[in-house]
């Protein structure tokens, strides 16, 4: 009898392994996997099927979780002190609940890439071998809108080798923004991963600066260093002052708008505008100096008429300039924001665009991030394109004069110049390296001619 339940624990045991492997084989072979022969091995079966849904770390933690489970199963501890025993069944039941949760984050991911209903989670949780057997060997059950395995996980691990920016002499100058940034990277898994790579300029007082770049080209990375929010591999210096080391005494002196307006709805304008004061300008300041501020503020942005009316029932427009306003009464020497003409209409974009001209013509440094940059092109002193390498990194593409970048890019428009570094799968031209090792020379060989 004891033989008989042995081998039939041992031929299920056999039919499971193979039903599980061959399910996870046949959905490998669908996503382009190479190392299918994984899916054969315990824990192993589990890493691969994530890694080809771009999700290794959690196949990971599959792997190593369902292994221990096995173990579990595998091992004679009969014969083990009784707190050995104990700790190893918490720690092989601790696995398989950990297991269980990550299989179904996985199985989900799956179920995305395939284009199926989420019911399909059911059929695999209680079905697991034979809903993958169905997926795998299926014909109708394709990858629907797949994106390559692995592209998320070893975005960042490997740069281009496309020449460089960094460590022209920037730093030189005694006034304006300086920027010599090595990198800026993360650790991901014992991994490095950099974000940013290789970024080097100087951008003089009283400029408007168009900063561009396509989706995941690390523009909002590149402002966060810059402001000192997050810190890069990198100097920064602002007015002879270094934002790293003297963060304290100058995060005052630099102004961030957002792309949403933060602000209450409840208040008037003229008040809203006098809180921020107090918050943002020294306690020592005398009132008249405080108001002559605001006043000019105001003045500036042209919110005198109807300040006292609530902020919340102003125009997308209003709300942009009040929210402008409240970070420039600090007087910053440095001026970033983040798409402030959106959901704004072209005549009121170029109207609050004119605005941050006339700011920037104060001797202030302002950077401003657009989708729609070519109706407000000719405003600019200068522009910054970022792109992302084939490394997937971002990189500094060219700095020069709206004419300037034209004439780089051989474009007309400053929208043309992001298709030409924007991947082709992105609808762009995938000429990114191209112009990322173009403006490293170009930059090299002014620097060369400047030591001569």
């Amino acid at each position: 009898m004891d033989v008989t339940i042995t081998v039939q624990n041992y031929v299920w045991t056999v039919v499971s392994w193979a039903m599980l492997s061959a399910g996870i084989w046949l959905v490998l072979g669908k996503l382009k996997w190479k190392n299918r022969i994984l899916a054969l091995f315990p824990g192993l079966r589990y890493y691969a099927l994530a890694s080809a849904v771009g999700m290794r770390r959690e196949g990971i933690f599959c792997c190593v979780a369902e292994l221990i489970v096995y173990s579990g199963n595998l091992t004679n501890i009969a014969n083990k002190n009784e707190r050995i025993v104990l700790a190893w069944v918490l720690l092989v039941v601790a696995a398989f609940v950990f297991l269980f949760v990550y299989r179904i984050r996985v199985f989900l991911r799956v179920i995305r890439v395939f284009g199926l209903r989420r019911r399909w989670i059911l059929l695999l949780i209680v079905f697991e071998r034979i809903s993958l057997l169905v997926l795998g060997a299926g014909k109708k059950y394709q990858p629907a809108g797949y994106i390559p395995a692995d592209e998320d996980w070893m975005a960042g691990t490997a740069p281009a080798q496309l020449g460089t920016v960094h460590g022209q002499d920037v730093l030189a100058h005694t006034s304006g923004l300086s920027v010599d940034l090595s990198d800026r990277s993360v650790k991901d898994m014992n991994k490095t991963r950099y974000l940013l790579k290789d970024i080097s300029l100087h951008i003089p007082n009283g400029s408007l600066v168009l900063l561009l770049g396509g989706s995941g080209s690390g523009k909002t990375t590149f402002v966060n260093a810059l402001t000192g929010y997050e810190k890069a591999n990198a100097k920064v210096m602002l007015n002879g002052m270094d934002v790293y080391e003297q963060y304290e005494q100058i995060k005052y002196r630099i102004g961030f708008v957002p792309q949403k307006n933060l602000i209450r709805g409840n208040d008037t304008v003229k008040n809203t505008i006098s809180d921020a004061a107090m918050l943002r300008l020294p306690e020592n300041m005398p009132q008249q100096d405080r108001d002559s501020r605001i006043r000019n503020v105001m003045e500036t942005l042209g919110l005198t008429a109807g300040s006292d009316g609530l902020v919340g029932k102003k125009s997308g427009g209003m709300l942009r300039r009040i929210s402008i306003a409240l970070e420039l009464v600090s007087d910053p020497e440095l001026f970033i924001l983040d798409e402030p003409d959106s959901g704004l209409d072209g005549v009121v974009a170029r109207e609050l665009f004119e605005k941050l001209r006339s700011i920037a013509d104060d001797g202030r440094i302002v950077i401003a991030i657009t989708h729609t940059p070519d109706r407000v092109a000719d405003l600019f002193d200068k522009v910054i394109v970022l792109a992302r390498d084939s490394g997937r990194v971002g990189r500094l593409a060219f700095y020069g004069s709206p004419d300037e970048a034209r004439s780089f890019f051989g474009k007309e428009s400053m929208e043309g110049i992001i298709r030409s570094i924007n991947k082709k799968e992105d609808g762009g031209e995938g000429k990114a390296d191209e112009s990322i090792a173009r403006f490293a020379a170009m930059t090299a060989g002014r620097t060369g001619a400047a030591n001569e």
